[in-house]
């Protein structure tokens, strides 16, 4: 199994619906996001699970929609709760669906402080 990892960062607001705290008010996070693609095989004439190139690209343009604006106002987090654990959730989605078939996303990390991360494992 090989995995290889790229790490971006947004910048966003959102207010975490019930609950109860200070960060059930509006305030913003500098979003760090790391996204890891596995699989077995490695093509053979480049030694390569998959090009970081597209990797970054699915990643950056999954965040596009999130960065600078209240999440809480943004699809599907206008419904959904904007919490890091759903940040994740959504940002797997989006990254597998732009990434080829050879790779998997295997795990979505989203960092909101230098200390405090949620992850998502399909």
């Amino acid at each position: 199994m090989f995995e290889v990892s790229v790490t971006q960062s947004f910048a966003a607001a959102h207010a975490l619906r019930h609950y109860k705290g200070k960060c059930e008010n509006l305030h913003g996070h500098n979003y760090r996001v790391e996204v890891t693609v596995a699989g077995e095989r490695v093509d053979p004439l480049t030694g390569m699970l998959t090009d970081f190139v597209e990797v970054k690209q699915a990643l950056r343009d999954a965040i596009a929609r999130l960065d600078h604006v209240n999440l809480n106002e943004t699809q599907p987090f206008d419904v959904l709760n904007p919490s890091a654990e759903n940040i994740a959730f959504h940002l797997y989605t989006e990254v597998q669906n732009r990434i080829g078939p050879a790779a998997r996303v295997s795990q979505v990390k989203v960092w909101e402080t230098d200390t405090c991360a949620a992850v998502y494992l399909p």
